[in-house]
């Protein structure tokens, strides 16, 4: 008896395996009926152990090892945002930039455990119009249709990580566009908020199976990886706290722009290429499997996509703006990884090429428009990430077949539309509350003194840079 069992289990695991190698990228697979309840009544490690021993086994095994290695490379993305921030920051602010990013990560992954995961990929309640569900605790029980590939082509832990990963990006997004004027605490709490709340609740909408992934039935909205959901969403949180802060004290005078340098082009470099390095793991590893043709296709076009943005902004910036500027270039490479993000397993890689020189091109002139108009974000951050990131989603109608263009510019302005609103709400209530810049004798010392009584480097002189 306990034979035909096993082989029940097994026939049941083996068809889900089959059903999982269909499904969209990000999206959570429905694990509901793949094992019946003769799987269930069978004891985990038994179940698993006779899973692990069919054939089917060894592909699972390496999908769910590369969206492990992904999702570390997904990490290495948040020491990558620290170290641009802080490079293209001033010195005396560096302390406050990198406490900042310790912390979202930090944060991230508890609040999106606590509740985000379960929120943003819910099976959503009956009258929810695909819209919110209910977050909680992620863990469960170890079981066969959880932990094999019944479930999908790595376990439920696997997924979760990924996941986490993903979460606290956006919130690092808005750090660096708030950075050098931003009160500590009010900015800890409004990350808290953006990542526990707002991000799960549009990741659902597509990734969850909510209203952007059924209301266009024959034209689903496409984005593989979050040019919009991640990107977009995190650009509009940053243009919304900047509206609500203010420029840095000292750069508009008199109607003129004045640059702030920033006081480290080495760290702003080596976490463009950090981040550049991470990205192979946020496109790649959202294939959610290792197979080999997809996985492939899409390192090529991600690699192709920020080698053009490079070069779309360092020649734009350097006949326009008349010098070849670094931090351009650097931006360039960040906007064309942005742009692909949501098309990299559909593109092709000359299409890849455009949609990463494009952005380049975009990313220069957006960042230039912001300053005019007195929107001061230090990094360009709204650009790189809000306005790239809707460019993007738009490429995968404009380069390919994948989505109509009105499918595809419905779900991006929603998103932002929704990033933006949230944010604007949120952090005016906290700016007439308890308020969210510091004084400006503690801007012009320096927040690392103010916030944290401590400097980035002690060793060398007092630089007001």
């Amino acid at each position: 008896m306990k034979i035909k069992k096993y082989l029940l289990a097994l026939l049941l695991c083996s068809s889900a395996f089959l059903m999982t190698g269909s499904l969209g990228a990000q999206e959570m697979p429905d694990a509901a009926g793949a094992v019946e309840a003769v799987a269930d009544a069978i004891p985990f490690q038994e179940g698993y152990d006779a899973f692990m021993a069919t054939p089917e086994a060894a592909f699972f095994t390496i999908s769910n090892i590369w969206l492990l290695i992904a999702a570390a490379l997904v990490f290495i993305m948040h020491l990558g945002f620290a170290t641009v921030e802080s490079g293209l920051g001033q010195s005396k602010n560096t302390v406050n930039i990198l406490f900042k990013n310790v912390f979202i990560i930090c944060m991230g992954l508890i609040t999106y455990a606590l509740w985000g995961f379960n929120a943003m990929y819910p099976g959503f309640a009956e009258g929810s119009a695909g819209v919110f569900a209910m977050g909680s605790w992620f863990d469960v029980a170890p079981s066969v249709d959880m932990m094999t590939a019944a479930y999908a082509n790595y376990t439920w832990y696997t997924d979760f990580i990924f996941q986490a990963m993903f979460a606290a990006t956006a919130a690092t997004i808005v750090s660096g566009a708030v950075a050098e004027r931003v009160k500590l605490s009010s900015f800890m709490i409004f990350a808290t908020l953006l990542v526990t709340f707002a991000y799960p609740i549009t990741g659902s909408w597509e990734w969850g199976g909510g209203w952007l992934n059924t209301a266009f039935p024959d034209a689903e909205f496409v984005d593989f990886a979050g040019s919009s959901l991640v990107h977009a969403f995190g650009g509009f949180a940053a243009l919304a706290c900047v509206i609500v802060l203010g420029p840095r004290a000292g750069k508009y005078v008199d109607g003129k722009i004045r640059p702030i340098l920033g006081h480290s082009m080495p760290l702003a470099t080596i976490g463009v290429f950090m981040l550049f390095l991470g990205w192979f793991g946020f496109n790649g590893g959202s294939v959610l499997s290792a197979d080999p043709y997809l996985v492939s296709l899409v390192f090529v076009t991600t690699a192709l996509a920020a080698a053009a943005g490079g070069m779309g902004s360092i020649f734009t910036s350097w006949i326009f703006l008349k010098k070849p500027d670094l931090s351009m270039g650097l931006n360039g490479i960040l906007a064309g990884l942005v742009g692909i993000t949501a098309g990299a397993d559909t593109l092709t890689p000359a299409a890849a090429i455009a949609v990463g020189l494009i952005a380049g091109i975009l990313v220069v002139f957006s960042i230039v428009f912001f300053d005019k108009i007195k929107i001061d974000d230090p990094v360009g951050a709204i650009s790189v990430h809000g306005v790239c990131g809707i460019f993007g989603t738009l490429a995968v109608a404009l380069f390919g077949s994948a989505a109509p263009f009105m499918t595809q510019l419905i779900g991006t302005l929603s998103i932002g539309a929704f990033s933006f609103i949230f944010s604007f709400i949120v952090f005016f209530i906290l700016k007439v509350t308890i308020g969210v810049r510091v004084s400006p004798e503690e801007e012009a010392e320096g927040l690392d003194i103010g916030e944290h009584g401590q400097e980035a480097y002690p060793d060398f002189a007092n630089s007001t840079r």
